[in-house]
């Protein structure tokens, strides 16, 4: 029996692959950070701003840019105006939300929603409201008006 060799292919498909596995590799990381931050993601207040740390969406507000007289506690669980209707650029899985939302009132928002029970809803004066859920809500709201 004769056997006869293939020609070897060009290094093409081999870019190829090593294109898919580093958007696949992008992927993995950005899920595992969602994970993570899921777990781990925190509100800093003091007297001059407001710090979300968490995934892609955290930043820091100056507190001279909330409407912090006009913040109250939500449960957004029943059919709310303010429950979230459309994810514009965010995550959105099951006990866990963050990014960029449109609300069923059609404002628009940034969450950090883990607990539908309880949620912050604090309105900026920059056409958008954040929505959070703290641990302590009360106490939260409390420190939040003493600034």
């Amino acid at each position: 029996m004769d056997v006869f060799a293939i020609t070897p292919a060009s290094s093409k498909p081999l870019w190829f692959l090593a294109v898919i596995c580093l958007f696949l590799l992008i992927i993995l990381l950005t899920l595992l950070l969602t994970a993570y931050a899921s777990q781990t993601s925190s509100v800093h207040l003091n007297s001059e701003h407001l710090k979300i740390k968490g995934d892609f969406w955290g930043r820091e507000i100056p507190l001279s840019k909330l409407d912090i007289s006009s913040a109250r506690i939500l449960n957004i669980t029943k059919d709310s105006e303010y429950k979230p209707k459309w994810r514009t650029f965010g995550t959105g899985m099951p006990g866990y939300a963050s990014g960029w939302f449109r609300l069923r009132n059609g404002e628009k928002a940034l969450l950090y929603v883990t607990n539908r029970n309880k949620v912050v809803y604090l309105p900026t004066r920059d056409n958008y409201s954040l929505m959070l859920s703290v641990a302590e809500p009360e106490k939260f709201m409390d420190k939040l008006k003493s600034y």
